[in-house]
């Protein structure tokens, strides 16, 4: 899914797209290096994993995309979010904080 020392659970890379793409419109390269930046270099996600998510998140309605073109004046599809993807987001984060406060209590907990 992604590369990297660190295992995600099922469903955070969607996550971390819809993130990504909260301050406005992205392409996939610039995605993967927005998620780069704000996971701090824990995260580097691959093409493979990352224009699948990019197709089945713009099915489910929380993207929509259009062609444009990139910083090196090539044909790219440019992402950004839905009302419904800014809402999906909001599920996710709060989701992710339930998961990150049990996984907490459960490594103190003697």
């Amino acid at each position: 899914m992604i590369e990297s020392q660190t295992n995600l659970l099922q469903g955070t890379l969607d996550m971390l797209i819809l993130k990504a793409l909260g301050p406005g419109e992205l392409h996939g390269l610039g995605i993967a290096r927005r998620i780069e930046q704000i996971t701090r270099g824990t995260f580097q996600v691959k093409p493979g994993s990352l224009f699948p998510a990019l197709h089945r998140m713009e099915e489910a309605g929380w993207l929509s995309a259009s062609w444009g073109e990139s910083e090196n004046n090539r044909r790219a599809k440019y992402y950004k979010l839905t009302k419904k993807g800014t809402k999906q987001l909001g599920h996710e984060q709060q989701q992710w904080e339930r998961i990150a406060l049990a996984i907490t209590a459960a490594l103190q907990t003697g």
